[in-house]
């Protein structure tokens, strides 16, 4: 046991946490919420050396919320039992499988809580950032690809000024609701900033991403606003980059997620400067419009050049 020192049971402990700066006790190492739901449950445990495991997990959680006395008592009980002599089986308490059940629960709840965005529900930037970097592990040669559009409201900034921010935050509010309706599984939606967000789609192929994507945008543009209130339309314009998979087998190196996003962009400016509600997409290296905005006479080129 690596978290327990000799000098523990020698101080005391009320002068030890007098200040967050000196915590109650040593700290044992913060664990993934992963990590400690994959600890044995205490039913299982039949000798002190797991009982003396449960107090430094349920010790981790409360120092990791700043409650240093409760760690502190949960690593006093840890040192009794791994100084106690003798293995014979023990009871484990019923108060104390509820309260690590009761803390694994509020940690997960907490965890979730951090990766959701307050207004929308939907998952946020720290979330969208995480998923990008790991989707490229979980992905092999033979998925189709990985689709990352960015999605912004036309003339959001009107909505806001001719009905107040708080049917803006209703408006904003039904949109993710729309975003996220009959994505593909493993597709999300996250809050960008602002009124934009993102629709990440792996395992799709190009048509496929396209075909989303104007699907998506046509459901906003058709959805009954005036529900909320009258006059009020809203539509959305989206640039999507698609990035295949086998991208490193055919000689360049796979795209990383900050350039996908980039590009993503880029094809966000053409669609809004095409004339907005709309989807662009790139095929061949040369922009495009998808579904009813195809027959626009003018189609601008992308912002960002240099992506292919």
């Amino acid at each position: 046991m690596t978290v327990l020192q000799p000098d523990i049971g020698e101080s005391d402990p009320v002068r030890r946490e007098a200040t967050a700066e000196s915590p109650a006790a040593p700290v044992p190492p913060r664990e993934s919420a992963e990590a400690m739901t994959t600890r044995r449950h205490p039913d299982e445990l039949t000798d002190s050396s797991g009982l003396v495991r449960l107090h430094e997990s349920i010790a981790a959680l409360l120092a990791s919320r700043g409650q240093w006395r409760q760690a502190y008592h949960h690593l006093r009980s840890a040192l009794d039992l791994a100084s106690a002599k003798g293995s014979e089986p023990i009871h484990v308490p019923e108060q104390l499988r509820r309260e690590v059940d009761r803390l694994r629960k509020e940690h997960a709840e907490v965890q979730e809580q951090s990766l959701r965005d307050s207004l929308t529900s939907s998952y946020n930037r720290r979330y969208l950032d995480q998923r990008l970097l790991a989707l490229p592990g979980e992905m092999d040669e033979r998925s189709a690809g990985l689709a990352v559009a960015l999605v912004d409201l036309d003339w959001f900034k009107q909505v806001n000024d001719t009905y107040g921010h708080l049917l803006g935050d209703r408006v904003l509010q039904r949109v993710v609701e729309l975003l996220q309706e009959g994505l593909p599984a493993g597709a999300f939606c996250a809050r960008y900033g602002g009124e934009e967000f993102v629709l990440v789609l792996p395992d799709v192929d190009a048509a496929t991403a396209v075909a989303v994507c104007e699907t998506t945008r046509a459901r906003i543009e058709r959805h009954a606003w005036q529900q909320l209130v009258v006059g009020l339309r809203v539509t959305v314009s989206i640039g999507l980059a698609h990035e295949q998979r086998v991208a490193q087998a055919a000689g360049r190196l796979p795209t990383s997620h900050e350039e996908q996003l980039l590009r993503a962009d880029s094809l966000l400016y053409t669609a809004k400067q095409s004339g907005r509600n709309a989807v662009a997409y790139q095929e061949d290296g040369v922009a495009h419009l998808a579904g009813a905005a195809a027959g626009r006479r003018t189609v601008v080129a992308p912002r960002v050049v240099g992506y292919y």
